[in-house]
């Protein structure tokens, strides 16, 4: 499960970002995920919730964005999906490509709050 280990450097990155913008807590996090990564979102999502609490990322939401494997064709010159398994050329069958899509692993965005929830208002 190299997910924990993975999930704790975004965890790491998200909340240096947001306590260095100023920010008490953090909402949600979007990280891309690409399908050659091998990364599993049920880990991911596991991961998350067990290294949250007790940090200003606790009751965050990871929102996860799949990114799908295209290549480009250095023979035929099309470009063209692919699964994790099959990189071969649909047109003209060749090994000579080059990956464009389905590597990624990045955090696209953190969205936080300045202060932690009014527990207080609405009282008299």
């Amino acid at each position: 499960m190299h997910e924990m280990g993975i999930t704790a450097g975004i965890l790491d990155a998200s909340i240096e970002a947001a306590e260095n913008a100023g920010a008490t807590r953090i909402v949600e996090i979007k990280v891309s995920v690409g399908e050659l990564t091998e990364i599993v979102e049920f880990a991911l999502q596991f991961a998350f919730e067990a290294l949250t609490p007790g940090t200003i990322a606790e009751g965050a939401i990871l929102v996860v964005n799949h990114v799908g494997a295209t290549a480009h064709c250095n023979e035929c010159g099309i470009d063209y999906e692919h699964d994790r398994f099959q990189m071969l050329c649909p047109e003209c069958d060749s090994l000579n490509v080059t990956p464009l899509t389905g590597r990624e692993l990045q955090v696209d965005s953190i969205e936080t709050a300045d202060e932690p929830d009014d527990t207080t208002s609405g009282t008299a």
